[in-house]
Order: C-alpha cells, then sequence, then structure tokens
C-alpha cells in the first residue's frame, strides 16, 4: 500500500476547527456540518450521499421556577423536552434517587414537584408511577454558576417514553442545595413545550471492497454537537478522523467494502445509527464488524480502545498495539457511542478514543484548545493500519456474534432488563410462563 502523506495532521487541525461551531441535531447547523464533510469527500474524488430521519425534537416557550415560600426566589431552569407542560403552586419535596417515595408511603403527588439527583431510569419510573405534577432534575457541581457553567436543555431519552410524560426541569446543584438545605417548601412552575419533529442526516460514502469477501466493515463517526461549545473535541476529531480514513482508502481499496457512516443526532440518542440500520437491514445483515470513533486528538493523553467483544477481540488488538508500538487502555464492553447499535445486531466492535483530565465535553469548554495536529495524525495513521489489517484480512479476526454476558450488558445499556424487570412486576404471570 502507499505510504500515508507526512504531516497530514495539520490538515485534520484545520477541518477540526472548520467544523468547531454548534451543530445540534436536527438544525440547519447540523446539516451545514454534514455538507463541510460531503465537500470534503467530493474533492477527494469520491462521492457520498445525505440520507434524512426524523427525531423527535421540541419547542419551548416558557420555562420558570419561583421560591414562594418561605422566601421569593427565581430559579434558573431549563426543560426536559417531550415531557409535557404545567403551571401552578406546587409543594417542593426532596426525594434523591426516587426510591424513597416508596420508603416514605408516598401516594397522592397530584400537588407535589420532586426533586430528583438526576433522570436515571429507575428514577423516572418511580416518577411515573407515582405521578407528581412535574420534577426537577439536578445538573454539574454546587460551585458551577451562569459565569462559569451553562443549563443546557434536553429531551426526555428516547427509552424512558414508554413509561409516560411528567413534565421536568433542570436546575444547577448550587440551587438545588438551597432549595434543600432552606427548607423551601413551596414553588411556582411554569413550562410550556410542544412536541415536534426535526430532519436529522446521515453522510454515507462506500468504498467497494477489491475482492468478493464475505463481511463489509462499517466505520462511523457522529458529527453533531450538543447546545454549548463547538463539540470540537466530541466529535469533530472523530469526524475528521474518519475523513482521513475515507481518503486513505480511496486511494488503497481493501479487499473488503467499507461502508462509511458520519452519524447525525447521535448525542440525542443514537439517533443516526439506528436510523442506518433501519433503512438498511439487507446492509447492515452483511455487515460484521464495526470501527467506531468518538473524541480523538487531544495533546495529552491516553490513548483508548473500547472492545465490544470477547478475550479473542482484546488479543487481537493488544497484539497489533505491540506490534506498532501503539500505546493504549483497552476497555471491554459497551462502547457509549454510535457503534451500539450495530453491536446490539451482534456485529462486534472497536471504538477509538483518546481520554484526557485537561478536557471538557458536553460543556461550553469542548473548544480546540486541548487538540493537537500531532495527536490527529497518530490516531488516523494507527486507525488506517488496524483498519487495513481487519479489512484485508481473508477471515475476520472474529466471528459475527457476541457472547451472552455482551448481550447482556447491551441490554441493559439499552434498558431492556429493566423494562422486562418492569413488565414481570406488573404482570406477575408472564413470569412463571417463562419460568415453565
Amino acid at each position: 500500500m502507499k505510504e500515508i502523506c507526512k504531516n497530514f495532521g495539520e490538515h485534520q487541525l484545520e477541518l477540526v476547527n472548520k467544523l468547531s461551531f454548534v451543530r445540534y441535531g436536527g438544525t440547519p447547523e447540523e446539516e451545514k456540518a454534514a455538507r463541510i464533510i460531503m465537500e470534503e469527500i467530493e474533492q477527494s474524488g469520491g462521492s457520498c450521499e445525505l440520507v434524512p430521519f426524523q427525531i423527535p425534537a421540541f419547542e419551548c416557550s416558557k420555562c420558570s421556577i419561583t421560591v414562594t415560600e418561605p422566601y421569593n426566589r427565581e430559579i434558573e431552569a431549563v426543560p426536559f423536552g417531550c415531557t409535557g407542560s404545567v403551571e401552578g403552586d406546587f409543594d417542593l419535596i426532596y426525594v434523591e434517587r426516587g426510591e424513597e417515595m416508596d420508603y416514605a408511603g408516598l401516594r397522592d403527588l397530584s400537588n407535589t414537584v420532586v426533586l430528583v439527583n438526576r433522570c436515571s431510569y429507575e428514577a423516572y419510573r418511580q416518577i411515573c408511577d407515582r405521578k407528581p405534577a412535574a420534577f426537577i432534575a439536578i445538573s454539574g457541581k454546587y460551585y458551577d454558576t451562569p459565569d462559569n457553567s451553562d443549563l443546557v436543555a434536553q429531551p426526555l431519552r428516547y427509552e424512558y417514553r414508554d413509561m409516560g410524560r411528567v413534565p421536568g426541569f433542570i436546575i444547577r446543584a448550587k440551587d438545588a442545595t438551597e432549595l434543600v438545605r432552606d427548607r423551601v417548601s413551596r414553588i411556582h412552575v411554569e413550562l410550556q413545550q410542544e412536541e415536534k419533529e426535526a430532519t436529522s442526516h446521515d453522510v454515507l460514502a462506500v468504498i467497494p471492497g477489491t475482492e468478493d469477501l464475505k463481511g463489509d466493515i462499517v466505520l462511523t463517526a457522529h458529527y453533531d454537537s450538543i447546545l454549548v461549545g463547538t463539540g470540537s473535541w466530541d466529535n469533530a476529531t472523530g469526524s475528521v478522523n474518519l475523513l482521513h480514513l475515507y481518503k486513505y482508502f480511496l486511494r488503497n481499496p481493501a479487499k473488503r467494502t467499507l461502508r462509511f457512516v458520519w452519524c447525525g443526532s447521535e448525542e440525542q440518542g443514537l439517533f443516526g445509527s439506528h436510523a442506518y440500520i433501519e433503512q438498511n437491514p439487507d446492509l447492515v445483515d452483511r455487515i460484521s464488524f464495526c470501527f467506531n470513533f468518538d473524541m480523538n486528538g487531544t495533546v495529552l493523553g491516553p490513548n483508548e480502545i473500547f472492545i465490544t467483544g470477547g478475550e479473542d477481540l482484546k488479543t487481537y488488538v493488544e497484539q497489533y498495539c505491540r506490534e506498532v508500538g501503539y500505546s493504549a487502555s483497552k476497555h471491554i464492553g459497551v462502547h457509549s457511542s454510535d457503534s451500539a447499535p450495530f453491536c446490539d445486531k451482534g456485529i462486534p466492535a472497536l471504538g477509538l478514543s483518546r481520554g484526557t483530565n485537561t478536557a471538557e465535553i458536553h460543556t461550553r469548554r469542548d473548544l480546540v484548545g486541548p487538540l493537537g495536529a500531532d495527536q490527529l495524525q497518530d490516531i488516523g495513521v494507527f486507525s488506517s493500519g488496524l483498519v487495513a489489517r481487519v479489512a484485508n484480512s481473508v477471515i475476520l479476526p472474529v466471528e459475527r456474534k457476541l457472547d451472552d454476558k455482551m448481550k447482556e450488558e447491551l441490554d441493559k445499556y439499552f434498558y431492556r432488563a429493566q423494562k422486562r424487570k418492569d413488565e414481570e412486576k406488573r404482570n406477575p404471570e408472564k413470569k412463571d410462563q417463562k419460568k415453565d
């Protein structure tokens, strides 16, 4: 194969800068980012397509919380989207993880707003069972203020919605601390929002294999961001590395077919990868391996490889790292990124990332500053070599299957295990039938 062009890391960093703007899923800015990616593909002599899909969205016209007893004070709040609307004066109670509503024997909460540490699956299930007027979740640390942090509105997780709708707010930990410490007992809340749909996009490109080998390879990275910061590390870097890989294999075709997916709306619930799978069931059946790139290129490390597979795949990766002298932490488990929906179809995956304690994601501080051209080049060289090793293998390093332990982890990740448990509680006869 041809050598990789030296010093391409500077070009990678330029592309990261070009993509570094808020590009929230389903917005014109996200589509703008998609078209930047498409332009790079086409200028390299390749071809691609922009594939739309619908995502849940919301429009909020009013969101406010006011303490009314024992004093009067406005509390900064943002909404949990797609949870409904509410307005009125209500009692306030702090229920920590949610299960305290059981322990306290609380039943009628129709005139109550509950404050929970976070909107976990279990907490939201308890909230939906008890049906308070609204709930409030806590964000950040006690020292966060409007000067140094952002409150970010977010949609209710898609996996939660089958449980029902209870209007939700998000407030700062500092304000929540004061509400509990001051024994605030009464608040006025207003939330007016409308659910709708928005259009997001995947950018798709294919490089056919030079030989008719069974088992295509899918390569993924999400290009959307959250509502604050520029999403430079998370995940302009992964998107740019995927562009490098596309250009590299366009010049050096592999024996196996490579399918590239720049996924939209990952931050809102892996919607882009889910959409690809739903729209292309026949293609997904042909895919036997997945590479995912999420957060690369920080000047300070370490490198990380997330292995959704068994010990045999870990051994394969460790051996390759030794051969090329690449230091990386290896983790067996589900990577919380766009590889997960493919793994849910039984496709083993490797997630290539680079962590650091000196940069932040999902905040206003996700900027270009902590990123480096040398490190972007390093991941480009390493990943092109590893992808080439797998894509040119006569037999893939591992079979297209996952063991029972990994399937259980995926069930937990997608909340299926909890949903089955809830269903068995509601319908104990189903549990008995399963045992029979």
